[in-house]
């Protein structure tokens, strides 16, 4: 046999596992039963308006918030790691290394129970789901952040300089605005990231109104003994994901004719 006869011999069998794989599956799967526990109709019309109103509501306030918090913590961090000056970078250094090492659900148990616990107050709901997501997103952030700053020509800073521009003004207007639209891929990224991030925060408790989609979901389905809550949550996190995922393939692609 030729090479390409192999190959053909090899993509044909290929496809017939494939087929045999869905054949069996289409058989000897009790469909009935799947249908009433995963896909019940009756169970999923009783979920809106409030899964979106509520539930999504939430989901969306809270990226949002850890998002703005971690955009902005992040710069700092960033710039403190392109500092002259020794103990901020190592400041910046620790804190990155730290917060990207440690899993984002002990930030939270730390935030949301920990810290309360030790100084025995209570932040509002929105600043602890602010600090708890936030301060891990800031720590990835300062790393995409700093990598694109350092993407930018040298030859800008250098030109901004001898127009007279002092080194502060140089890189707020013409440095980090370039910088941040290469990284404008790998920062919606990280939005859906935080966004499947929230369903972290069932641990630090949760008010009916506070709901975000997974305890939305995972409520009902402990109240109904039925999965379809699930499958409902995961359609509305993925009309709002896929969306952002497709836009990052867009900008990859912008960006990759703009260089």
């Amino acid at each position: 046999m030729t090479k390409r006869q192999k190959q053909r011999l090899v993509r044909g069998a290929l496809y017939l596992v494939f087929v045999a794989g869905v054949l069996a599956v289409g058989l000897l799967a009790d469909w009935e039963t799947t249908r009433r526990n995963f896909f019940n109709a009756a169970l999923a019309r009783e979920m809106f308006p409030d899964v979106l109103t509520i539930a999504a509501r939430n989901t969306l306030l809270y990226t949002f918030l850890a998002f703005s918090f971690g955009l902005a913590f992040g710069l700092l961090l960033a710039l403190m790691r392109l500092s002259s000056i020794r103990p901020y970078r190592w400041l910046a250094t620790v804190y990155i290394e730290t917060f990207r090492g440690l899993p984002a659900l002990l930030t939270i148990f730390l935030v949301g129970i920990g810290i309360p616990i030790a100084f025995g107050t209570r932040w509002p709901t929105l600043v602890t789901i602010t600090l708890g997501l936030g301060i891990v997103a800031a720590a990835y952030m300062a790393e995409t952040i700093r990598a694109g700053i350092e993407g930018v020509p040298k030859g800008q800073m250098e030109a901004a300089r001898s127009l007279g521009m002092s080194y502060t003004w140089a890189m707020i207007s013409i440095v980090i605005p370039q910088g941040f639209r290469i990284i404008i891929p790998p920062l919606t990224n990280e939005l859906v990231l935080l966004i499947k991030d929230t369903s972290l925060l069932f641990v630090i408790g949760t008010t009916p109104a506070t709901k975000e989609l997974l305890k939305f979901g995972r409520d009902l389905l402990n109240t109904h003994a039925n999965a379809t809550p699930l499958i409902v949550v995961g359609a509305v996190y993925l009309a709002i994901t896929v969306p952002l995922t497709q836009l990052v393939r867009v900008l990859e692609r912008r960006n990759a004719r703009s260089r």
